[in-house]
């Protein structure tokens, strides 16, 4: 179960893609231009570049654990999804967040592997 950044609970990766585009939506038909100026920076920067998309979402995924998000965290474990990281990669990604954000990580990096793992099943 995934758990929302305001405490719900969630029953898995599909509604939390679900409630996430609804929201969106709402926030963009809401947006002021410098919000909206926001949120295209925010899909121009995980765009193929110097970096690839792929090595961007794991990226930003290790930011989102250290800032412990959950929200941030299941948009990039999609995201690398998406872009074919491997478990693998989405581990030793994860090892990194640990080391750098800690102990108090764990928590989420058990969510996030759940998750990942729900992702997985619906191939």
């Amino acid at each position: 179960m995934l758990i929302h950044p305001h405490g719900e609970s969630m029953s898995d990766i599909s509604e939390f893609q679900r409630e996430r585009e609804r929201l969106t939506t709402l926030m963009t038909e809401k947006a002021d231009m410098n919000m909206k100026r926001f949120l295209n920076l925010d899909t121009k920067v995980y765009e193929d570049g110097a970096l690839p998309a792929k090595q961007k979402e794991m990226l930003g995924l290790v930011a989102s654990l250290v800032l412990r998000c959950d929200d941030c965290i299941n948009y990039h474990l999609v995201q690398c999804y998406r872009a074919g990281v491997s478990e693998a990669e989405i581990v030793e990604t994860m090892d990194i967040g640990l080391i750098v954000g800690g102990s108090i990580t764990i928590p989420h990096i058990r969510r996030a592997l759940k998750a990942w793992d729900e992702l997985g099943r619906k191939t």
